[in-house]
């Protein structure tokens, strides 16, 4: 028994959130097992090629050394979601996508899917008693507050946490996105408050990191050690780090997007605030220029 599989899926119903955000339902015989593990819960998505479809995708034990051996013509574009929402008794799954236009292979999908398109989802086996994977947002149990700082990409898997957050759960949510318009009404616990950053055309991180900054000068007790940190490249190196030890201290981080906004934050609490860096979840969900970072 595998902890993942696959799930042949077709497009029930699109909806448009905002400028940016848009949500597919999707739909499929096998989604009636899918695991509905919550928060940021990481599943593929496989999108059908012109004319083949999804014929020629590996499906076996090692498929994605075959799906990577594949030329470029027959490997179907695969990308990184966040699971939005699992409704097991209707064979349902939700995926909201931020859209940036026709520049990528699922952008441009999602701009022109419609209801009875096919797609395959590679994600958790509700067969399988064993931990899936793909969750990050695993906060130490002596955390008291979390901060969380993110930008669209990983606007879905906020959105996910917060609404699976203890009611009693504490914390302040920093949400850079391209426009005023792209806030959405999001569940969350009345302790935790959540600040939409409108970029309105200004770099990525503009409005992002003054705000952590700022957060962080009011929540973290100044500590008169600082730690070391290695120096990552971000043209070599995956700027991924989920610690696995637990934490020290009531404060626990949770940072997602592009990979250099979030490498500057991740510096910022760890080496110039004195977190404890095993209390700080960072991931480059993508990197400028990159069409896709997550693997």
């Amino acid at each position: 028994m595998t902890a993942w599989r696959f799930f042949p899926v077709e497009v029930r119903a699109i909806r448009r959130l905002t400028p940016t955000f848009l949500r597919v339902t999707f739909t499929g015989d096998g989604l009636g097992r899918f695991a509905d593990n919550g928060y940021d819960q990481r599943i593929k998505l496989v999108l059908p090629l012109p004319d083949h479809g999804l014929e020629r995708l590996p499906t076996g034990e090692d498929w994605y050394a075959d799906w990577c051996a594949l030329p470029d013509e027959h490997r179907n574009p695969m990308r990184t979601y966040t699971v939005r929402a699992v409704r097991p008794h209707l064979g349902e799954v939700d995926v909201d996508m931020a859209l940036h236009g026709a520049t990528g292979p699922a952008s441009t999908w999602a701009l022109s899917a419609r209801p009875g398109d096919t797609a395959c989802l590679i994600g958790p086996s509700a067969d399988y008693d064993g931990v899936h994977g793909g969750v990050d947002y695993r906060p130490h149990d002596d955390a008291d507050f979390v901060l969380i700082g993110a930008d669209e990409s990983a606007v879905p898997a906020v959105a996910a946490i917060l609404e699976r957050m203890p009611a009693d759960a504490r914390g302040e949510a920093y949400l850079e996105v391209p426009s005023p318009d792209d806030r959405l009404d999001l569940r969350k616990p009345d302790g935790v408050r959540v600040t939409w950053l409108a970029r309105q055309g200004e770099p990525h991180g503009e409005r992002l990191i003054p705000a952590v900054r700022e957060a962080t000068g009011r929540i973290v007790t100044p500590e008169s050690a600082r730690q070391e940190l290695e120096d990552i490249d971000l043209d070599v190196d995956d700027l991924w780090d989920v610690p696995e030890e637990p934490g020290a201290g009531r404060l626990y981080a949770w940072l997602a997007g592009e990979a250099a906004v979030i490498r500057t934050l991740r510096r910022h609490l760890v080496a110039e605030c004195g977190v404890d860096r095993r209390a700080v979840a960072f991931m480059g969900y993508w990197r400028q220029g990159r069409s896709e970072f997550i693997v």
